[in-house]
């Protein structure tokens, strides 16, 4: 704010600017009543003054009647020459057949004879009636007084004539113009008297006003120290007391307010939910650093006095008016960021004042995708056990059905339907040990029997039982193949689970085995990296699809259903094997080619120590 105020802008001068107007305008409407009454007193004045006197008009009525023309004429010239009067310039004297019988102008004499032009005369001649009027003189530029008289016999009581008389009026105007220059004269002096006597007394009763006005600039700054001096008890006292406590008031308020401000920022920051807040028009006016995040939005300047529609990307779906109608109730919103799927749940909540108008939005967004995965992967894991559960049990169901209608009598075909149901029994308990395996990692019951094993004997013994099924297997149906080993001599020793381990071992290399054609190759690998023991499996099988890599570690997923189902597979052994590796602090991962098979990756932890051979020896 600008607190510089040149002096024409400053209250004091406009009330002296007022004070002075007033009093010219006061001056001039009693100074043109003034000059318009002196000027009328003037004008009637000079009319009576240049009033012929009765006994001439007489005279020249009579002269007028006289039938002898020539000798009225010199009459009237004697009698014309006998008025003696300096303001009028010319009176002449016509009959009433409009000849000029006389003029009093001297100079003028040639118009004695003629017939007069002037139709003020005609008019009197005609009606009887006097006629007087202000003339302008375009040629002397002087204003005259014209009065036409008629003369009216005695005898008869015609109209025998006219007398017309004119003055010059200058003298009187000449009065009036000096009288209403000295009084303009006066009215100047007076005004500019008037005017600095006003400058003065404003600014003597504007002084509180001006310290007050500094006063609220210093609050407006934010400064509340200084204090108006109270002069007196008047308005302007009252009115320097008010502002004192106003300030007073300001600061303990904005106090507060700063208080507020700080107590909410600081809520906001750390509030592990997004929060927005917007305007009655549904544009943001506050966001916190957690929906900054959540919207993968850098900074809040990008969001703020953008509409909330835009900002959740929800206009095609929902108006502002429907966000404010659905307040308190939870609103999914599907967003896509940094090309991972997020779903926040969103409350909108109004903002409303004691009136109950509506100011604003406030919309609390929590990042429920775990929670929504969670409750999806539930769901399907429901699903799919009710699914692989009925399928055994309504096979056996199938068969105990048929061994009780008669076919447990024949030799032949009830030992192949029990050793069906035995094995969809096995079937059963195995998917259901697995599933409590997972129940009780889930829960976190499971334990550990973690021990320092030397990783390369161990991955070693369990390849050898492989081996050694393919040596016993005397059946030539039976499927075929080889295990190759590529393994580090150096003796890696970790600390790990060793069943468990050994389980995760076995539900890889089974599913080589099962997935990979006859005669063909399973290649072993061990080695070592930086602070890491990296075991891997690879199989030329049929390989996994690219769209399927992400979720082949998902329980009950299985690429080829018809036959991992009919191989046996219950789906949960990836699930488990990952689960374990985990529990071991590694990392399990899978490179998949379809159509040329599949490598899995097993990383754990290893921390290598110096002469550790000869201590454990």
């Amino acid at each position: 704010m600008n607190s510089k105020i040149k002096f024409y802008q400053t209250i004091h001068f406009k009330i002296a600017l007022v004070f002075a107007l007033m009093l010219m305008l006061t001056l001039e409407v009693v100074g043109a009543v003034f000059v318009r009454q002196l000027e009328q007193e003037n004008l009637n004045t000079f009319k009576q003054q240049i009033e012929l006197p009765t006994y001439v008009d007489s005279s020249l009525a009579k002269q007028l009647s006289r039938t002898n023309e020539k000798a009225a004429n010199r009459q009237i010239k004697q009698i014309l020459s006998e008025v003696k009067n300096n303001n009028i310039s010319e009176i002449r004297v016509v009959d009433a057949k409009g000849i000029v019988r006389g003029t009093s102008n001297a100079g003028n004499q040639d118009v004695v004879g003629q017939r007069t032009t002037d139709e003020a005369v005609k008019n009197t001649l005609l009606n009887n009636r006097s006629h007087t009027e202000n003339i302008y003189d375009n040629s002397s530029h002087n204003r005259y007084y014209v009065n036409v008289i008629p003369l009216v016999g005695a005898a008869t009581n015609n109209v025998v004539g006219a007398v017309y008389l004119r003055a010059n009026l200058e003298s009187v105007y000449d009065s009036v113009n000096s009288i209403s220059l000295i009084y303009l004269s006066a009215a100047l002096v007076t005004v500019v008297l008037g005017l600095g006597l006003a400058v003065l007394i404003s600014r003597e009763i504007t002084r509180p006003i001006e310290e007050m006005r500094k006063q609220a600039l210093r609050i407006a700054r934010g400064d509340y120290s200084g204090q108006v001096k109270v002069m007196g008890n008047d308005e302007l006292g009252q009115l320097a007391g008010a502002v004192n406590n106003l300030s007073v008031r300001v600061e303990e308020a904005q106090e507060s307010t700063d208080s507020e401000r700080r107590r909410l920022d600081s809520v906001l920051s750390h509030m592990s939910d997004g929060v927005l807040a917007t305007n009655r028009r549904g544009n943001v006016t506050i966001i916190n650093n957690m929906a900054l995040q959540m919207l993968d939005i850098d900074s809040e300047d990008d969001v703020l006095g953008k509409s909330i529609l835009d900002v959740l990307d929800v206009r095609r779906d929902y108006t502002v008016r429907q966000l404010i109608d659905n307040s308190q109730q939870q609103t999914l919103f599907d967003l896509n960021v940094d090309g991972n799927d997020m779903i926040l749940s969103a409350y909108f909540s109004p903002i409303q004042r004691e009136s109950g108008f509506v100011s604003g939005l406030v919309c609390v967004l929590h990042d429920v995708t775990s929670q929504q995965k969670e409750e999806r992967e539930r769901k399907e894991f429901v699903s799919n056990v009710s699914h692989e559960l009925r399928t055994p049990l309504t096979s056996v169901k199938s068969y105990v059905e048929a061994l009780s209608d008669g076919a447990w009598k024949d030799p032949e075909i009830a030992p192949q339907f029990l050793k069906v149901v035995q094995d969809e029994t096995e079937r059963m308990i195995r998917m259901i040990n697995d599933l409590l395996s997972l129940s009780r990692m889930d829960s976190g019951t499971a334990k550990l029997n973690l021990e320092y094993v030397n990783i390369n004997e161990l991955f070693s013994y369990i390849l050898d039982r492989f081996d050694m099924i393919i040596k016993k297997e005397e059946d030539p149906k039976k499927k075929r193949y080889t295990i190759e080993r590529h393994f580090t001599r150096k003796d890696l020793w970790v600390e790990i689970d060793p069943d468990k381990f050994t389980q995760v071992v076995d539900n890889i290399m089974n599913n080589a085995v099962k997935y990979s054609p006859d005669g063909g190759v399973i290649t072993a690998r061990l080695l070592e990296t930086h602070n890491h023991v990296i075991l891997s499996i690879s199989d030329q099988g049929l390989g996994i699809p690219r769209k399927d890599l992400s979720h082949i570690f998902d329980r009950f997923f299985r690429v080829d259903k018809a036959r991992s189902r009919k191989q046996g597979g219950s789906g949960l052994g990836l699930a488990i094997s990952k689960e374990v590796v985990n529990m071991l602090g590694g990392q399990i991962w899978v490179d998949s080619v379809e159509g040329k098979g599949s490598t899995f990756y097993i990383s754990l932890p290893y921390v290598p120590y110096d002469d550790e051979g000869d201590d454990w020896d």
